[in-house]
């Protein structure tokens, strides 16, 4: 699965930010969670309505972001 069919970004939801599956927790929180050294058991048993699959796409979902970051500024 890709993280497309996951994320969502919604223009009047949380200032338009990327979110889980159309829910108010963003990928950004995720990032948060896990650079804070949460792990992906802490945070699915603090937020059960997240799955693993939802936050390997957060990780997927930044991957890409950047990857296409750095192939903007390269190309410039």
């Amino acid at each position: 699965m890709s993280y497309r069919d996951i994320i969502t970004i919604e223009p009047d939801k949380r200032g338009g930010k990327p979110c889980i599956r159309r829910m108010r927790i963003t990928v950004y929180d995720v990032l948060g969670w896990l650079a804070a050294g949460m792990s992906i058991s802490e945070i699915i048993d603090d937020f059960p309505e997240l799955t693993e699959t939802d936050i390997r796409a957060c990780l997927e979902f930044a991957a890409d972001r950047d990857h296409r970051l750095v192939a903007a500024v390269s190309a410039a």
